[in-house]
């Protein structure tokens, strides 16, 4: 059992665990805020993550694949995710026809609008989760989190 555990009256197995999980539970404090304003728009964080990254590629599109590569958190069913913005309009797919398997997606010009309709409520819940931190921890909290997940990220991962 850690130092830390022990001065706290919590049963932990190691040090690895008591950071494992005091992550976890920090993960889960700050998504309520995230759930909350993109409840009210009928999005999840994972949809609004891969608007935000349709919109930093457009006028482009990218393959279902790559885009699903660079979401934050794995998404299995990157099929489904999509099925249900393009029911909104909110982004495009398409198949070329020189490759049908690929199949390409871009953001719509309902999910730019979309986007820059929520921005200030996203920055707002960003403040509220972390904002009461100074400039230098939350810049010390980056590079540890770097540095933790580092030896499990693929190599061509943009978190590297």
């Amino acid at each position: 059992m850690s130092d830390l555990a022990k001065n706290r009256g919590r049963a932990f197995d190691s040090a690895t665990q008591e950071a494992y999980l005091n992550l976890w539970r920090t993960y889960d404090r700050l998504r309520g805020y995230e759930d909350e304003l993109f409840g009210k728009y009928d999005l999840t964080a994972q949809q609004y993550n891969a608007l935000r990254l349709l919109r930093a590629v457009s006028p482009d599109s990218l393959p279902t694949l790559t885009l699903a590569g660079r979401l934050i958190s794995r998404a299995p069913d990157i099929t489904r995710l999509l099925d249900h913005l393009v029911k909104r309009d909110l982004i495009l797919r398409e198949r070329k026809p020189e490759n049908r398997r690929v199949v390409r997606v871009g953001i719509a010009p309902a999910g730019v609008a979309l986007l820059d309709q929520i921005h200030e409520e996203v920055r707002s819940v960003n403040d509220r989760q972390l904002g009461h931190l100074p400039a230098d921890k939350l810049r010390q909290l980056v590079e540890l989190l770097k540095l933790a997940r580092e030896p499990h990220e693929p190599s061509d991962s943009t978190w590297r």
